[in-house]
């Protein structure tokens, strides 16, 4: 059985650029966070210099004013952190630096919001206590983080949200170039398929309408023309229906009944020829119409049942079509009894070049659910499938 799926020189390709996405990320993030633990420790050293300096002038016999000038404009100047100074049991506030409160508050409320920030504080950083003699606590500095280790913090996670905007951006241009692509590919080789096909049926139609003048004696011979004749009309069909890929079909409503009838006649006849023993059958209380372009929809219909044949390996079975309505919707359930697919291959089912069969170029599933969803804004998925328990498909049509 031959098996389809993705290519490992894609996953490779996948797993090299998560690989180098990690080693652009993993060095940035600890890069900034070396940067930020080396700027805490420095605003650490400055807040307890600051208190070392409190405690110096607590403790020194040094006449009032000689040096205090110098080192509050060279140490509390050189501060651009937040910093709040309580008395040694914590209840009151003697000094606050670098916190912007609105003027317009009274004291009780400034003081009530201090405190709770001296709670924030202590959370990242322990108070450092100014004492007198090693021994009585006089004050305690309290400190937070400055706006630049701050925004250090959100620097990686904002640079990493940008880069992967850009990826985003990027993949999701480079999907719909893919798919641009593909959809060209598909066009492409439909109409060249319509146009090789389409002057050897001319001319074939042209024989066939010679033969039937000059067999008309011989009703044998017309009989033989007359099957050429229908199998030509079906090549032109297939044709007709290859020229409708890449342009936008025109939808009128539709019989879907008829239309799903129509395509079940057509297999009953060949289904013995083909040595199986497969009963289609469809549940339809009533007709139910659809906008639809009967050609394209007859040919999803038609690759449906080929795929529900194809699935039947001993030949035997059944495949029953069950249409709806439901909520403005035509529902349409195709189930066959055939082999069945794994969970795992649900969704790759409809990828271009996906196939579990040993001949099959795996266009079929891909070519149906593109003329559904895409010239019908319909739906084409797997309803319930699995290995040994045949496989049910829906399709979904806008009434």
């Amino acid at each position: 059985m031959k098996l389809n799926t993705r290519s490992p020189k894609s996953g490779r390709i996948k797993i090299a650029l998560l690989l180098s996405a990690l080693c652009i990320i993993i060095p940035i993030l600890l890069y900034t966070h070396n940067l930020v633990s080396e700027l805490q420790n420095k605003q650490r050293e400055t807040a307890a210099l600051y208190a070392r300096s409190l405690e110096y002038l607590a403790n020194s016999n040094t006449a009032a004013g000689t040096d205090y000038t110098f080192i509050f404009d060279e140490i509390i100047g050189a501060i651009d952190f937040p910093v709040i100074l309580t008395n040694g049991n914590d209840t009151e506030i003697s000094t606050s630096k670098n916190i912007a409160l609105d003027s317009t508050f009274s004291d009780d409320k400034r003081t009530t919001i201090l405190f709770e920030m001296i709670k924030t504080m202590d959370e990242e950083n322990k108070p450092i206590l100014v004492t007198y003699q090693d021994s009585l606590v006089l004050q305690r500095v309290h400190y937070g983080e400055s706006p630049l280790i701050t925004e250090l913090r959100w620097l990686p996670f904002i640079e990493l949200s940008i880069a992967a905007l850009f990826i985003l951006v990027g993949y999701i241009g480079f999907s719909y170039i893919k798919r641009s692509e593909q959809s060209n590919i598909w066009v492409g080789m439909a109409r060249e398929t319509a146009h090789q096909l389409g002057t050897p049926l001319t001319s074939m139609m042209g024989w066939i309408e010679l033969l039937k003048h000059q067999s008309e004696s011989s009703p044998k011979i017309l009989e033989t023309v007359s099957e050429f004749e229908h199998d030509a009309r079906r090549l032109t069909k297939v044709a007709d229906r290859f020229s409708k890929i890449g342009s936008k079909p025109d939808l009128k409503e539709e019989n879907v009944t008829e239309l799903i009838k129509r395509s079940i006649l057509y297999f009953e006849k060949r289904i013995p020829q083909m040595g199986k023993k497969v009963d289609i059958s469809m549940n339809a209380g009533e007709a139910i119409s659809a906008k639809v372009n009967s050609e394209l929809f007859e040919w999803v219909v038609e690759n449906l049942i080929k795929n529900a044949l194809d699935a039947m390996e001993d030949g035997k079975g059944s495949i029953s079509f069950a249409l709806s309505k439901e909520r403005g919707r035509t529902i349409i359930d195709v189930k066959d009894t055939g082999k069945g697919i794994d969970a795992s291959y649900h969704k790759d089912i409809f990828r271009p070049g996906f196939s579990t069969k040993k001949r099959g170029w795996g266009l079929g599933l891909s070519l149906s659910k593109r003329i559904i969803e895409t010239y019908h804004s319909g739906k084409l998925s797997v309803l319930k499938s699995a290995v040994g328990e045949g496989t049910t498909f829906r399709i979904v049509l806008k009434s």
